[in-house]
């Protein structure tokens, strides 16, 4: 059995800040936990607006608090996101995440990430990214 709390592992290196100042994500499983995906918590702050392509990776986004909108770059859809907003990554979407007000949501991963991910220059998680030391 695996246990953990958001407020332990975020003192821990499962917690990733993005360079680009967009986001941070606390990542409570990961491939190491052998459960095959990954779950995380992720912030994304006010005022963030970009582009991400999960080439490698399919995604599904669950909307605890906040207020924002993904738009579907391939056929301009526009979805608002609130709290009990589900949305799923599934054919690998390019898409643009905008947050009017800061959001928290959690994300499943297929495949698991191992942990240092952040967005390569697409807006793509790599799949040989290292893991995360901590097993906190």
């Amino acid at each position: 059995m695996i246990v953990r709390t958001l407020q332990k592992a975020q003192q821990t290196d499962r917690r990733i800040v993005s360079p680009d100042g967009n986001w941070e994500s606390t990542r409570l499983l990961l491939k190491d936990d052998g459960m095959g995906f990954s779950f995380h918590i992720t912030t994304i702050y006010a005022g963030a607006d970009f582009m991400m392509h999960y080439q490698n990776h399919v995604e599904a986004v669950y909307c605890i608090s906040g207020e924002g909108e993904v738009e579907c770059l391939d056929d301009g859809q526009v979805y608002p996101i609130a709290p009990g907003t589900l949305y799923n990554l599934n054919k690998h979407d390019r898409h643009r995440l905008r947050a009017f007000r800061e959001l928290k949501l959690a994300c499943v991963f297929n495949p698991p990430l191992n942990g240092r991910e952040v967005h390569n220059a697409e807006g793509a998680y790599e799949l040989d990214a290292e893991a995360v030391d901590a097993q906190g």
